[in-house]
């Protein structure tokens, strides 16, 4: 397993660098050997790259997806390769994006390629590319805003069947008549009020019985004792 990074300050802002980053059918446009990327849904891409004389086509999903912050994704299948590209706020027109890619060569020509460094300058030569791309666009050629869940976080991830669960964008609904409610208001603590608009009673003393003749009290008849 390879691993590369590379960092590059872009002269436009945060929102621009990002939306520009979710046109990945743009990518040819300033990544060297990448020959087309198409679009399948909204978190599935399909690839078509050449490194090192060879040539590879592959699928890709989107992992985890914030506006103006990452986009991580991953391979579906062969040749492995991950990453994530992170977008860092500098100034109001300075963002600074950071790619992490790991890849896991296959075959002797590609493990002599990464071992002469062939892909790593590849990857610094692209962030250097969509530096100049960008900022003599001035703004970006499009962008998508949806927001995908990582693993990590609560309601998202897989479900029993492997399947991907649609990402959560907003605020869950209460379900009607149970689920988590929040409590109103004052039930607990400050000011000893219950629900409802009952009050406890102030504090202080138990009161004193009236002084006066304890009453009888109410005994069961008993049956006369028969004479001897």
């Amino acid at each position: 397993m390879s691993t590369i990074e590379h960092s590059v300050d872009v002269q436009v802002p945060v929102r621009v660098a990002y939306n520009q980053w979710t046109q990945f059918e743009s990518f040819p446009e300033f990544m060297e050997g990448v020959e087309s990327v198409k679009q399948l849904s909204d978190t599935r891409t399909a690839w078509v790259t050449e490194i090192a004389g060879v040539k590879r086509e592959f699928e890709a999903e989107i992992t985890e997806q914030h506006p103006d912050e990452r986009i991580a994704w991953r391979s579906v299948d062969r040749p492995h390769q991950a990453g994530v590209v992170t977008f860092h706020h500098l100034d109001p027109n300075t963002t600074k994006v950071t790619l992490q890619m790991e890849y896991d060569p296959e075959g002797f020509v590609e493990t002599v390629g990464d071992w002469l460094q062939i892909v790593r300058l590849r990857i610094r030569n692209d962030m250097e590319r969509f530096k100049s791309f960008i900022e003599s666009r001035g703004g970006e050629t499009g962008g998508w805003r949806g927001d995908v869940p990582g693993p990590h976080q609560s309601g998202s991830g897989y479900d029993a069947g492997d399947q991907p669960v649609p990402p959560v964008t907003g605020d869950r609904p209460t379900p009607p008549g149970g689920g988590d409610r929040p409590m109103p208001p004052g039930t607990i603590g400050g000011g000893g009020e219950f629900p409802g608009g009952a009050t406890l009673p102030p504090p202080g003393p138990v009161p004193s019985p009236p002084p006066g003749p304890v009453p009888p009290r109410d005994e069961p008849p008993q049956e006369p004792r028969p004479i001897l």
